[in-house]
């Protein structure tokens, strides 16, 4: 720790900070919506928040001081979109243990070192569909809310592109609170909601079915492995850290079994607030932006202890600016996703089908439309990328009357 107080630095520490405010002022709304949708009790959110907030914390701080690198651990986003759907039709009971089940598998492959022979084989363009029609709901929810709070909503809508023009970084939390001002202004942040409270863990034992497995267990390890791992690794690489995936992912993997009967759906590599830590913003010497990893675990500890404020906090705002929220705190996810998609176009076929079955929100024999997905994208790519056989060529009626030496 000598080393730690002697490396500290401002610029890291307002990075961290920055970071893990980001995670909370845009992802974090996913998870209200998915927690209103299945009709979860303050208690059990409040619960989900501590696991989610607790497990990044260790994670990121432990791994930090482990390997000097600036690790942002965070929750899967892509994962709690993917649960707003499925949560109403599944237990909770049942969503925990495919938990279990999603974090086994992740972490055989951290153990195993399969990684990046995994991501190789698995086309990107269709990881990255699957993850576009998830989202995408949250994207057209933006403009679908206008409808019931015009100026609540265009206000938002233009802060966000005016920020992104001026200071993008900071674009998300401008519109934040920029709806903050705007709900109370018009009366319709509700204040008797906010309360002052610690967050109370609430166990819940888990019940394992085959439905939640292929619903929530498979598109998680998905959504994980090539949405939150393969760009975060990216933003590690690219800022000059050659600091092996292995024990990141076990680690993430072990962190997330051991908070799921709390309601920890999956902890990840973060990638884009992980980019605020790792640039030169956070420190010019790459050796002690560490710092940045630590600080952000430090603000997810103290804010996960206190889940019940943030649940409070939430709850009283408008749902369309949560719906807003998420939209536009989901946009640079969604543009991305869609690229990938789309970069390859040998797959765009393939990427196209997994993208249109996904977004549909289908559901067949009990099976998710994300589930739907990935199978209706694997077979169009098996299909449409085959190799076709080599017809044999015919002889003609001349060729076979020729005599022996002529056709030699």
């Amino acid at each position: 720790m000598k080393a730690f107080f002697q490396d500290f630095s401002l610029s890291a520490a307002v990075a961290g900070f920055i970071a893990t405010v980001i995670s909370y002022a845009g992802p974090l709304v996913i998870i209200f919506q998915a927690a209103e949708a299945a009709h979860l009790s303050r208690e059990v959110l409040s619960s989900w928040i501590w696991a989610i907030s607790i497990g990044s914390a260790v994670l990121g701080i432990g791994l930090s001081l482990r390997y000097r690198v600036p690790v942002i651990i965070a929750w899967s986003a892509p994962g709690s979109a993917l649960l707003v759907t499925l949560l109403p039709d599944i237990s909770m009971a049942e969503a925990v243990g495919a938990y279990l089940v999603s974090s086994l598998i992740i972490f055989v492959v951290g153990i195993s070192g399969a990684f990046d022979r995994i991501i190789s084989k698995l086309p990107a363009a269709i990881a990255a569909a699957m993850l576009a029609g998830i989202l995408f709901s949250f994207g057209t929810g933006l403009f679908v809310s206008m409808q019931r709070k015009p100026l609540l909503v265009l206000a938002m809508f233009a802060c966000y592109l005016i920020c992104k023009r001026v200071m993008p970084r900071y674009a998300v939390m401008m519109v934040l609170l920029m709806g903050c001002s705007i709900a109370a202004f018009t009366g319709d942040l509700h204040r008797e909601a906010l309360v002052i409270g610690l967050a109370t863990p609430v166990w819940i034992t888990p019940e394992f079915s085959l439905g939640a497995i292929l619903n929530i267990a498979l598109p998680l390890v998905m959504v994980a492995l090539t949405g939150q791992f393969v760009p975060g690794m990216a933003v590690l690489r690219a800022s000059g850290y050659p600091t092996p995936a292995s024990p990141i992912i076990a680690s993430s993997a072990l962190g997330t079994a051991l908070l799921a009967p709390f309601g920890c759906h999956g902890l990840n590599l973060a990638a884009i607030t992980a980019a605020i830590c790792t640039g030169r913003e956070a420190h010019e010497d790459p050796r002690k932006r560490y710092v940045a990893g630590v600080v952000g675990g430090l603000c997810y500890l103290l804010l996960g202890i206190f889940g019940a404020t943030l649940v409070s906090l939430f709850s009283a705002f408008p749902k369309e600016l949560i719906a807003a929220l998420a939209g536009l705190a989901l946009f640079a996810a969604i543009a991305g996703a869609l690229t990938g998609a789309m970069a390859v176009p040998s797959d765009r076929e393939a990427a196209l089908v997994t993208f249109l079955v996904t977004a549909s929100g289908m559901s067949l024999f009990g099976l998710s439309a994300a589930f739907w997905g990935l199978i209706f994208g694997m077979v169009t790519h098996v299909l449409l990328s085959a190799r076709r056989p080599v017809p044999l060529r015919k002889s003609t009626a001349t060729e076979v009357l020729q005599p022996v030496d002529q056709k030699q």
